[in-house]
């Protein structure tokens, strides 16, 4: 039995489920997941009022991928290392050695954590003071050297 109480027949099918937490997965917002699934974004809202399992595959999918992101960039932030394999080629012989390569902390990453994780520290703000000197001048000085200048422009 249909969920559509009425209307025009829902577009909406059960895969959509499954698509829907994979695209999101990809880094998909909603604007580009109606794209994909060729309908409106207000589809898509309506779809994840009116299927649970949709909009929490959306969710699951958003909150994963997220996840993974924020800990490239704290790692990003704070530098890393791995593990890895050189394969070298000595005299006609394959040879293999395990190196650990090193990531040292990248300046980026670390300023745009903490700008965006601790704003009121490390907001990026520029202060700009101005010193108001018309009070010092009379209305007849101001009105002449607005003059000059005019002159000056006009030439």
């Amino acid at each position: 039995m249909s969920d559509n109480k009425g209307g025009r027949p829902t577009s909406y099918k059960e895969e959509y489920n499954e698509l829907a937490y994979k695209f999101c997965l990809l880094g998909c917002t909603d604007e580009r997941l109606a794209k994909l699934l060729e309908v409106a974004v207000s589809t898509i809202n309506k779809w994840k009022l009116e299927h649970p399992r949709f909009s929490e595959s959306i969710k699951r999918g958003k909150d994963i991928a997220d996840a993974e992101v924020a800990s490239s960039l704290y790692k990003r932030a704070t530098g890393y290392s791995h593990k890895e394999v050189k394969v070298f080629n000595n005299q006609g012989k394959i040879v293999t050695h395990d190196v650990v390569k090193q990531y040292p902390p990248d300046t980026t990453a670390i300023a745009y954590w903490l700008n965006n994780r601790q704003r009121g520290d490390w907001a990026q703000r520029q202060s700009i003071e101005t010193k108001d000197t018309t009070e010092d001048v009379s209305d007849s000085d101001l009105d002449e050297r607005i003059s000059k200048l005019m002159e000056k422009a006009s030439k």
